[in-house]
């Protein structure tokens, strides 16, 4: 470890980490994660630093995400977690996001950007699009700190040890940047607050508002939490812009995704066939389930026996396991979207089904949350704590099987889930109208660049557009 290391940094992040221990979990049955495995504060330990002033949990004075919050601190029947959830469902999106994503793939898929590194483009409108989703911020209100922010967070994210200088400097540099941050952001909630921000309806911190009440279960140190924290929630996105920019690629891609992507976009992307899902859900969902960009979920648990006395001792619920499990699927290996149209979903676990599989009643008590925010929305819950919305009493049904896993299990499961698709959904309908394929680029060295927790990739492909 270099001895320029300061030596709270090496006393928050690098001793902390070499005292921590992490197991992998077993792999579920059952589309669920026991809440003897919490939530509370399970974050890699080397991390805090970024988050907190005193490289320490600090929840009641800084603020905490629902990601870091076990289900007994989240309210009735999970409630902070469908309050999160209120500001990202299907009809917000079609109604008052779809312009913003639509709009981001437009400049990142523009003429200008042919031949360049996929993920250098992206992570250049990145910001720019985040804060307008959140708070309504245009590309000239965005504070350079919080640009900052955003590169620091990714790096240590992906450079994931402590002892490597480039963690070290990112590190660093968002303890740096973060009062400026969290100050900006405190303007521009209360600016939402007064009703003095445009198109306030079109930022996801408008329903946190609306739907939260500022109340104890969502106050308004965790929303200003919540929206920086956010970083590492919609890290994948940039994760899988590139691996579906690889598997698109004509010589080294997958044959099977470009055969049913073809298919997909020639008959009718937007029919469901009877089923829950279009084509073009079910063909994104199963690039999640073979790509799989959030390796799992990480829990803290309570130890009866360590002899090492480690701290914060940890278990990942891996995602990849499951979702290729073979006790979950036919095939599991298979590219396969049709596997979708008979999967289980959320609405079909219900009480009948809990006693049906030999258990005496549903694990989660089944409660709905109708939103305070004038629309016709609820956010319920199947029996194994899932959350999906109701919008106009028409469920949005997830699938809610183990063998689906790329946005975790029940109560846990990735609160963004729909926004997050309809992403993809929307980088796909790009390509295809814009006639865009992907390309290796020859190139010895490409840059490294930081996605997601324990990832980094090589800048390597680019796209180009028929003539």
């Amino acid at each position: 470890m270099p001895e320029s290391f300061p030596p709270d940094y090496v006393a928050g992040s690098v001793v902390p980490f070499f005292l921590a221990g992490a197991s992998a979990g077993e792999t579920p049955t059952l589309p669920m994660i026991d809440l003897a495995l919490s939530k509370e504060m399970a974050i890699d330990v080397q991390w805090l630093g970024v988050i907190y002033d005193g490289w320490q949990p600090n929840p009641a004075q800084e603020g905490i995400s629902v990601f870091l919050k076990g289900y007994e601190t989240r309210g009735a029947n999970n409630e902070r977690k469908k309050i999160y959830m209120s500001a990202v469902t299907p009809d917000l999106i079609d109604a008052k996001y779809r312009g913003k994503i639509t709009g981001f793939f437009e400049r990142y898929l523009a003429d200008g950007n042919v031949g360049r590194p996929l993920l250098k483009t992206y992570f250049e409108g990145y910001d720019d699009f985040y804060w307008d989703l959140h708070v309504g911020a245009a590309k000239n209100e965005i504070p350079v700190e919080a640009r900052q922010f955003s590169e620091g967070f990714r790096t240590v994210l992906g450079y994931y040890y402590p002892t490597l200088e480039i963690h070290r400097d990112a590190l660093m540099l968002c303890r740096k940047t973060r009062p400026a941050l969290r100050e900006w952001l405190d303007e521009r909630l209360q600016r939402l607050i007064d009703g003095k921000q445009g198109n306030a309806d079109q930022t996801m911190v408008y329903y946190w508002l609306k739907n939260g009440q500022l109340g104890e279960v969502f106050p308004r140190v965790d929303i200003l939490f919540e929206c920086f924290h956010n970083f590492l929630a919609f890290s994948q996105w940039g994760n899988m812009v590139y691996h579906v920019g690889a598997a698109l690629e004509p010589t080294r891609g997958d044959p099977k995704v470009k055969e049913w992507f073809e298919k997909t976009m020639k008959n009718g992307p937007d029919q469901a066939d009877g089923t829950p899902f279009t084509r073009l859900d079910r063909f994104v969902m199963e690039l999640f389930r073979t790509i799989n960009p959030n390796a799992g979920s990480f829990s803290t648990v309570t130890r009866l026996r360590d002899v090492r006395g480690s701290e914060f001792p940890a278990v990942l619920t891996e995602h990849l396991p499951a979702s290729m499990a073979p006790r979950h699927w036919e095939n599991p290996s298979v590219f396969d979207p049709d596997r979708y149209k008979a999967a289980q979903i959320t609405t079909d676990h219900d009480e009948a089904h809990c006693r049906e599989i030999g258990l005496a009643r549903c694990p989660f008590s089944k409660d709905s949350f109708p939103v305070k925010d004038g629309r016709s929305v609820a956010l319920t819950n199947s029996a194994f704590g899932a959350i999906h919305a109701e919008v106009d009493g028409q469920p949005h049904p997830l699938v809610d099987t183990a063998g689906y896993a790329p946005f975790g299990f029940g109560y846990r499961r990735c609160a963004g889930e729909y926004i997050t698709i309809e992403f993809v959904k929307e980088y796909l309908r790009a390509i295809w109208s814009k006639k865009v394929s992907f390309q290796k680029l020859d190139t010895q060295k490409p840059e490294s660049v930081p996605v997601n927790p324990h990832t980094v990739l090589s800048d390597d492909i680019a796209f180009r557009k028929a003539r």
